[in-house]
């Protein structure tokens, strides 16, 4: 009888646990499946609000630094569920609820897939519009030294 008890306790924990261990997985690791996730989604320019992005800009800046993939994604991961928030700047001329659906899609498929994790929720708030002539870097024009 306590066997069985046993086999109904693992079956509940999900396809991360089984009778030889259970797996954890970071909140860092689904917000960077859900970073990536989102930047594969055509009309998403940018990842994280104002700020975010401008200490990322400085960051890339730095020789040797890497690409911070959980920028503007926040996560809260359970045993069994993860629930992913994202701010996202738009590419202008882009449907922002077909942009949502088609961010939602891609975020649930890809941590569902790579955890197993079931995604309760993916919550977007779009913070700009970027328009195609806005330049990323400094503008343009005569450099101040030489």
């Amino acid at each position: 009888m306590t066997e069985k008890r046993a086999e109904a306790a693992l079956k509940d924990d999900g396809p991360l646990a089984s009778d030889q261990g259970k797996t954890v997985i970071a909140d860092q690791v689904v917000a960077k499946i859900a970073g990536i996730a989102t930047r594969e989604v055509e009309g998403v320019h940018q990842l994280g609000g104002a700020g975010s992005r401008a200490v990322g800009a400085l960051r890339e800046r730095i020789p040797g630094s890497r690409t911070n993939y959980g920028q503007g994604v926040s996560v809260e991961v359970g045993e069994r569920q993860a629930a992913v928030d994202l701010d996202v700047v738009a590419e202008y001329g882009v449907a922002i609820a077909d942009l949502a659906a088609g961010v939602r899609r891609n975020v649930i498929a890809s941590v569902e897939r790579m955890t197993g994790l079931e995604v309760t929720e993916v919550n977007l708030v779009v913070h700009d519009v970027h328009l195609p002539d806005e330049s990323e870097g400094e503008p343009e024009g005569e450099p101040r030294v030489e």
